[in-house]
């Protein structure tokens, strides 16, 4: 089926997968889909939009297994990973927007506001354009270092949208609130390596260089010493549009932040520590061999990112520091 339809395209730009990590398909099968469009389609993009298990709300006891071993597997196919963490988006939907108990259509249409601001530009046309390809080149610095930190805003009720003003200092500045982010890790802890503005609707150059102009004095942003502190932006006029009768309410302008950040690594040490639980005394691995799996692929997924937690050391150190270690 995915080759009728590539066959159909005149120019295949690269492919969006969305799946989970904690559930069996999602990991799974999307490891071995991830797998299969690497040998059939080597040179194209592959972006995926994965739902990160949340640390409070649990669907399934396995789920730190599934997210190691589908991380572990897709890590060299996979471009481009935006990590969407439940608990952080029923966090977004409580405060923002004054949803007691989100249903996971509150939390579908919030992520994707997000897919299509980051879409947007090969939809619509603006003053700045980023394709699929120019995000992997300002965003991923080293192939594995390729989990950039969402923040979306204005993230707020129709009630609440009659009097506030979202000016583009205003949303700029919300995207550097935890509160706004899409994985919960706090990058006041860790070091930028890149960062993407995207924004869409009655938005100008002017007010964009402004805002982040003033973001620069006032923040306490730390870049890494070996990357220019540039943000890189986007800008399309089309401004976001909303479902009818949702939560989100409809504004003239909307931004969404793509930051390749070190603090993100603080989501891969919670998981790693959950599975040490578990591993350590083995539970549930034998429904894993029962399929055909060996013990070792669980040993090896796990060396493999804790080898990515220590990337994200390394590139979060100083160039004199590294060079010191070496």
């Amino acid at each position: 089926r995915l080759r009728k339809l590539a066959d159909q395209c005149t120019g295949l730009q690269g492919f969006l997968i969305f799946h989970s990590f904690g559930g069996g398909t999602g990991s799974g099968f999307a490891s071995l889909l991830m797998e299969r469009l690497s040998v059939d389609y080597g040179k194209k993009s592959k972006l995926e939009f994965a739902i990160y298990p949340a640390p409070q709300i649990s669907t399934a006891v396995v789920e730190p297994y599934n997210s190691i071993l589908t991380t572990h597997t897709t890590l060299e196919h996979s471009d481009c990973a935006f990590m969407v963490d439940n608990e952080a988006i029923f966090d977004v939907c409580r405060k923002n927007l004054d949803v007691e108990r989100p249903s996971y259509t509150n939390l579908n249409r919030l992520i994707g506001q997000v897919v299509s601001s980051i879409t947007a530009s090969l939809r619509f046309d603006g003053a700045l354009n980023v394709d699929l390809t120019e995000f992997q080149t300002n965003l991923v610095p080293y192939p594995r270092i390729h989990f950039p930190l969402v923040t979306y805003a204005p993230v707020i009720s129709a009630e609440k949208a009659y009097h506030e003003q979202n000016t583009v200092a205003d949303i700029t500045n919300s995207c550097f609130e935890p509160a706004n982010q899409m994985v919960k890790c706090d990058p006041r802890n860790g070091k930028y390596m890149a960062c993407c503005l995207l924004y869409r609707g009655d938005v100008v150059p002017k007010d964009v260089n402004a805002a982040i102009a003033t973001i620069k004095t006032k923040r306490s942003i730390h870049f890494v010493d070996w990357c220019p502190t540039g943000f890189k932006v986007g800008i399309n006029y089309q401004p976001p549009t909303v479902v009818p009768g949702g939560d989100l309410a409809k504004v003239q302008r909307a931004v969404c932040m793509l930051s390749n950040t070190t603090a993100i690594a603080e989501a891969w040490s919670r998981l790693d520590h959950k599975f040490d639980l578990m591993y350590a005394k083995r539970a549930f691995v034998h429904w894993y061999v029962g399929e055909g799996m060996e013990e070792g692929e669980f040993s090896e997924a796990r060396e493999d990112l804790a080898a990515l937690e220590k990337d994200y050391e390394e590139v979060g150190m100083d160039s004199v520091e590294a060079e010191e270690e070496y």
